[in-house]
């Protein structure tokens, strides 16, 4: 019998989170995509692995069998793709490296260029992430290493360096009664649609919504985007305005959008991310001391 560790990665979300709702955020699914991917697993394996009631999701006799073996399959899996995938990047001299949006903003070329002054003969591949990907293929080992914005699901499980912080600011539509302000309180936008990513990011979502920071005042979603692309033409019509970097003005200037700052809301920071396993890994090291020198103006 073949198994997909996909399911037995959401297995194990659920059985340790013991909710479903939580397990979703956590594995990056949509709460019903999880409850299918369950499913499978139990028709696949011929056995219920859970009791579902109310209150949550208590694992049966058999779940907590599976549950007990499963770790060490993944662990074993994990290390095997890892290593892999390492001695085939490192025939071909390439270190990828996940970023989301505008990565390290202007520091990314920078970062780029000191890394391959130390490793001559090496390159490194820029690949951009969608933002149901918080961790930039990081998490999933498709990348090296990632320029990312904190927080973001997963995190306590990587190794991070916070790199730079910046303010946070307000995209939204030029015609937007509050457009001609110089500067705006963000209690002033406690009560208008906001454009979100999808709840499956959990973290991430909730800070560009600052949701902890809203003094317990619901957030109003006006639209849901994965991309800046389909983010950007959904505040110039007007169906939310956004939080984001101070960067973005710069990065993603487009007609029927401005971006003001805003008082009372926390700084949002960029950092360097990279898996414990390559704590040893010379040219991964390399890579985050660059990004490092270059946060410190060195």
């Amino acid at each position: 019998m073949e198994v997909d560790t996909r399911l037995l990665r959401s297995f194990m979300a659920v059985a340790e989170e013991g909710s479903l709702t939580r397990a979703a955020e956590r594995v990056f699914v949509s709460q019903p995509a999880l409850t299918k991917q369950i499913r499978q697993l139990e028709t696949q394996l011929g056995v219920r692995l859970f009791d579902r009631s109310r209150s949550g999701m208590a694992l049966t006799g058999p779940g907590r069998e599976l549950a007990r073996r499963a770790p060490a399959v993944l662990a074993a899996w994990d290390e095997a793709l890892h290593a892999t995938r390492t001695a085939q990047r490192q025939a071909a001299r390439v270190l990828r490296v996940g970023f989301m949006a505008s990565g390290a903003n202007e520091a990314t070329q920078e970062i780029v260029a000191a890394f391959a002054r130390r490793r001559p003969g090496w390159r490194i591949e820029l690949r951009q992430a969608a933002w149901t990907n918080p961790s930039a293929g990081l998490a999933a080992g498709d990348v090296d290493a990632a320029l990312l914005r904190l927080p973001f699901p997963g995190q306590d499980a990587l190794r991070v360096e916070p790199l730079f912080s910046e303010p946070r600011w307000v995209a939204m539509a030029g015609t937007h009664p509050l457009a001609t302000r110089d500067t705006i309180a963000f209690h002033e936008l406690w009560d208008e649609p906001f454009v979100a990513a999808p709840e499956e990011t959990g973290s991430w979502r909730a800070h560009w919504l600052a949701a902890d920071e809203r003094g317990g005042r619901p957030v109003r979603i006006g639209a849901v985007t994965e991309q800046p692309d389909d983010w950007l033409n959904a505040i110039a019509s007007g169906y939310g305005i956004a939080l984001a970097p101070r960067s973005a003005a710069r990065f993603y200037a487009r007609p029927g959008v401005v971006y003001r700052p805003v008082t009372g809301v926390s700084p949002t920071q960029v950092a360097v991310a990279w898996a414990a396993d390559d704590d040893r890994n010379p040219v991964v090291q390399d890579f985050v001391r660059c990004c490092l020198d270059s946060a410190r103006g060195g």
